[in-house]
């Protein structure tokens, strides 16, 4: 798959129109859990850029850190985790991490959260050398 300079996504893929249009209003109504988080992971608040309710492969991704091919998840307590086992597979099928956090865990222990995605940064700046 050939990626944009300009926007550092994966192009060349067939997104259906109402699931970017899914996509844009839950950029406009995220859960109160991925508001917080954005305020930590926008404008590269962490040093890389992040995306929020990005189209991969069919999927929308709550937050995705395209140069660190990494998946950022805030799961609440109704999941379905036959759907994200599938989404999962898929991702790390073309090379592209899954981190999960809980709503409960970005509401009280949002430092905690802060520190395992930076954490899963440096694990794959690591593997990069």
């Amino acid at each position: 798959m050939q990626e944009s300079k300009a926007y550092r996504i994966v192009v060349n893929q067939f997104v259906a129109p109402e699931k970017l249009r899914f996509a844009k209003q839950m950029r406009t109504e995220m859960t109160h859990c991925e508001a917080i988080l954005w305020e930590r992971l926008r404008r590269k608040g962490l040093g890389v850029n992040f995306r929020r309710q990005q189209v991969i492969y069919g999927f929308i991704a709550d937050f995705y850190c395209h140069s660190e091919a990494l998946v950022i998840e805030v799961d609440g307590v109704t999941h379905d985790t036959e759907y994200d086992q599938e989404r999962d597979r898929i991702f790390s099928e073309r090379g592209i991490r899954v981190l999960r956090v809980t709503n409960e865990q970005v509401n009280t222990r949002i430092g905690f959260v802060v520190s395992l995605i930076k954490e899963n940064l440096k694990n794959r700046n690591t593997d990069k050398t």
